[in-house]
């Protein structure tokens, strides 16, 4: 059993994982000013409190976009494990032909992604990961990792048009009972809700115009239960993709 770390620019989401199961996936926020024993203490009592053993991990792993923060984390686990982690970095073997400009600027975090996507599922895919930013990664029917696009994220969207406008609340994530709103709240969860699944929906399309053939399109992170719902377009919900992905690139590695 190893345990699987991924440092978002809002969440730290971590599990225990074989090759049997994910016995857990939790989430804890991110935060510059923590120290590694803070982090530490947390990252122990979540995996105690469901009823697992430090002394039963064989491992760790982490991919980070927050910089700072990897080094921290990684001293953290080293202080509740005993054994050093490995970080998802340039070096680090994954398997992934990445045909970009600068193979070394694409985030960890989607290289886990495409490592997990393209062991599960057939090649041409399009990996939708909604988190802080919305990413889109493309997969073409050669396997190799081709490039994709960055949406700015739901949330991040809301908390924006709350705080730059002064009329206009802010509201929770929840689904629209129609298009056409009633009032401010309903306007609001309408566009935000169905306006990202239609960006989702035409994304998708242009780029499989562009690529010239049709593919299969998985969604991931935290906010694609809000949303893929709502997309006219077929999309697989894989909520643990990235943490099947940093199994196999620990397997790679270990």
């Amino acid at each position: 059993m190893i345990l699987a770390i991924d440092i978002g620019n809002s969440n730290i989401v971590l599990g225990c994982i074989d090759e049997e199961k994910i016995y857990f996936v939790a989430r804890i926020a991110t935060n510059s000013l923590k120290t590694m024993e803070q982090y530490a203490v947390e990252i122990k009592n979540i995996v105690e409190l469901y009823g697992l053993s430090l002394s039963k991990i064989d491992g760790s792993i982490i991919s980070s976009v927050v910089p700072p923060l990897s080094n921290t984390v990684k001293q953290s686990v080293r202080m509740i494990t005993k054994k050093d982690a490995l970080v998802v970095a340039p070096g680090l073997k994954t398997g992934l032909n990445i045909l970009m400009d600068n193979p070394a600027q694409l985030g960890s975090d989607l290289v886990v992604i495409a490592v997990a996507a393209l062991a599960e599922y057939k090649d041409s895919l399009i990996l939708i990961d909604m988190g802080t930013a919305t990413t889109m990664s493309v997969i073409d029917k050669n396997g190799c990792y081709v490039g994709g696009a960055i949406i700015p994220g739901v949330k991040l969207s809301i908390d924006s048009l709350s705080k730059r406008t002064a009329q206009l609340p802010s509201i929770s994530l929840e689904a629209p009972s129609k298009v056409i709103g009633k009032n401010t709240i309903e306007c609001m969860t309408s566009g935000c809700v169905f306006g990202n699944a239609g960006i989702l929906d035409g994304m998708i399309e242009r780029m499989e115009e562009e690529l010239g053939y049709p593919t299969t399109v998985i969604a991931t992170g935290g906010l694609s239960q809000f949303i893929v719902p709502f997309c006219k377009r077929k999309i697989i919900y894989d909520e643990n993709l990235l943490l099947k992905g940093l199994y196999i690139i620990y397997q790679k590695n270990s």
